[in-house]
């Protein structure tokens, strides 16, 4: 039987601000599949991270994929500078867009790759209806806006039913989970369906980004 990937892609979130060239070359010699980037505005969120001009910098440093996670009120004002600077694919939160079907078909008429992502408190049935314009469901298994949360357990089952979605619509459609991932729910997660893994904390504390991620593919 074929092994499933798994893509591990840590979040800046996390990351030493004052020398991200360098975080990026580690974790790009460390193994890491794609970058994860989550943009704050201080309204979706009670936080605000970085915007435009960072991004445009880290495009400089990496070759790795760069997974925009919009944490905003507004994504649709983002999406197309966020393409001119180089990121390969957009997710935003489906109740933060009245529109999310033509947002998505926007993101992948740019030539990026389309996610919705969902809070821990939102269903799954919604997505039904656009399954055929994803290329991967976020999962926010903690509450968005702040790093170094804990993992929320039901988070589990809703990956069960949401592979299950996925796999009964016949549509390619990868997941990818979000918030408190470490070495002792990684595994887990990976057999309830998901096959992208985001993680801060537990890889930028870690004294080596190597172990770290090979530890979160099992």
């Amino acid at each position: 039987m074929t092994m499933k990937k798994i893509y591990i892609g840590p979040s800046l979130l996390s990351a030493d601000f004052s020398r991200l060239g360098e975080e990026l070359t580690a974790l790009e010699a460390a193994g890491a599949d794609f970058i994860h980037l989550d943009l704050m505005d201080g309204h979706y969120v009670p936080n605000l991270s970085f915007g435009f001009p960072v991004i445009s910098i880290l495009r400089k440093h990496t070759k790795l994929p760069l997974d925009a996670h919009l944490m905003v009120s507004n994504p649709a004002d983002y999406v197309d500078r966020l393409a001119d600077l180089g990121v390969t694919g957009i997710t935003f939160h489906q109740d933060s867009e009245t529109h999310s079907h033509r947002l998505l078909r926007r993101v992948r008429d740019l030539g990026l790759k389309a996610g919705l992502a969902l809070n821990p408190s939102v269903g799954l049935e919604t997505l039904r209806w656009v399954l055929p314009e994803l290329d991967y469901v976020l999962l926010m298994s903690v509450n968005p806006g702040y790093s170094g949360q804990s993992f929320i357990p039901a988070i589990l089952s809703k990956t069960r039913e949401l592979k299950t979605m996925i796999d009964t619509s016949g549509c390619p459609v990868h997941i990818e989970v979000d918030g408190g991932i470490s070495a002792a729910n990684s595994s887990t997660l990976v057999s309830a369906g998901a096959d992208m893994l985001v993680s801060a904390s537990y890889i930028f504390n870690s004294p080596d980004y190597a172990t770290a991620i090979a530890s979160l593919r099992g």
